[in-house]
């Protein structure tokens, strides 16, 4: 469902043989502050690393309701089991394939609901344990999404003029990492003109018109601003003027890069950085509609959709999202449907942490990166405030089924 762009190459250290080096994946050898602000110098390609940790080590990890959890992993679970059983999961096949998975899905799956002792004692005898480095960075960037609310008319009429459009028959999607290993996981889209591929028109080219006359419109909605944000969410619900209430979710992109608008902002000097939210790029837009129509034409990317009849939003994993325990990552580290312990400032609760288990269940075009996350907070006001502040500093812990998780483990003391 969320978006994602070309990274320039893919590392992953101490992952190819089962001898761990003790720099990379060692108990405890790797301090706080070490992790956190002492990156391989210079530039270069993300790397994957991965430090062995207790649970006793893991901060904010007993204070979480993980039955809470046990529904989205289930949710990745159901996934998996439809999967070849050797299918590799991740890069290189680090976190193992879904063989190795099913064991724990099938003791999840006769867990009562519930039972949060019954369900750490779970987790803590399933897995291992590891926290995730990016070059000697533990700490990467947290955001947060929702699914957006809009209201909606199956027809042109009134105030419903902008289109909701389904995706065309002509644009087609490539795995790039089909032709090299350091692309695994991106993809790009377009269209074949003339036996070449070509990009596909931009966001003002197909609001100009480039794609009428296709019968795409699914629906129309009333406002150009909670459009464009339906575009960045990925999935909304439109109250339609005939009083149904119709869910809608990713069904492709033109292929064009994601551009945030907040930069263009800050760049005009329109919003400092600090003050870059959601809600204040919102305010801006509505209240300069010539200018924010010019502002939201720069993102080149353009988002088609379909009608969801399934439960809940569907992220790129092709699950339900669980809000408050799913999250977007890069798959091109992170393998979707895998356990996630995230630790980042609350957006809303000034004084408190956000620490949960979440499952890695979608991605999006700004989600570059090992250490990388956006938070799925779910649907409503609320909701759509937290995600909309929501910018931190975080950290991740990936749970690992034993089998797979032993061969990064530090060697025994002597």
């Amino acid at each position: 469902m969320r978006l994602k762009t070309l990274i320039a190459g893919l590392g992953l250290l101490g992952l190819v043989t089962g001898c761990a080096q003790v720099a990379e994946i060692t108990k405890g050898a790797v301090t706080p502050a070490a992790e956190q602000t002492t990156p391989d110098a210079g530039a270069g390609p993300p790397k994957l690393q991965l430090i062995y940790r207790t649970y006793e080590q893991i901060d904010g990890w007993t204070a979480d309701r993980l039955d809470d959890a046990l529904p989205a992993f289930i949710a990745s679970c159901n996934r998996w089991r439809i999967l070849p059983l050797d299918r590799a999961l991740g890069p290189d096949g680090f976190a193992g394939t879904v063989a190795d998975w099913l064991p724990a899905c099938e003791q999840a799956a006769a867990l009562p609901p519930s039972d949060t002792n019954r369900a750490r004692y779970f987790f803590e005898s399933q897995f291992y344990p590891f926290a995730l480095q990016d070059r000697g960075a533990r700490a990467g960037l947290f955001t947060g999404y929702y699914e957006a609310s809009l209201k909606g008319s199956w027809t042109r009429k009134g105030a419903y003029t902008v289109p909701i459009l389904s995706r065309p028959s002509d644009i087609i999607s490539i795995n790039l990492g089909q032709w090299k290993t350091d692309w695994l996981g991106q993809q790009i889209a377009g269209r074949i003109v003339d036996q070449k591929v070509v990009p596909y028109p931009t966001r003002a080219e197909i609001e100009d018109g480039a794609l009428a006359g296709r019968q795409l419109e699914i629906m129309y909605v009333d406002n150009p601003v909670d459009a464009f944000v339906l575009h960045i969410q990925g999935s909304g619900r439109v109250q339609m003027d005939d009083g149904a209430e119709v869910r809608i979710g990713f069904s492709g992109r033109n292929g064009h890069s994601y551009y945030a608008i907040g930069r263009e902002l800050v760049a005009r000097g329109i919003l400092p950085a600090k003050d870059v939210t959601m809600p204040a790029i919102r305010q801006w837009l509505e209240a300069s509609p010539a200018a924010g129509r010019e502002v939201m034409r720069k993102n080149k990317s353009y988002i088609f959709f379909r009608v969801v009849t399934d439960e809940g939003p569907v992220g790129a994993m092709g699950v339900p999202l669980t809000p408050g325990r799913s999250i977007a990552v890069d798959p091109a580290f992170v393998p979707l449907g895998v356990p996630m312990f995230v630790s980042t400032p609350h957006p809303v609760l000034k004084d408190q942490r956000l620490e949960k288990l979440t499952m890695a269940q979608d991605t999006g075009s700004a989600i570059k990166g090992p250490v990388r996350a956006d938070y799925f907070w779910g649907h409503g006001r609320d909701a759509a405030y937290a995600a909309g502040v929501m910018r931190g500093n975080g950290t991740f812990v990936m749970l690992l089924p034993k089998a797979v998780g032993e061969k990064y483990l530090p060697p025994p003391l002597n």
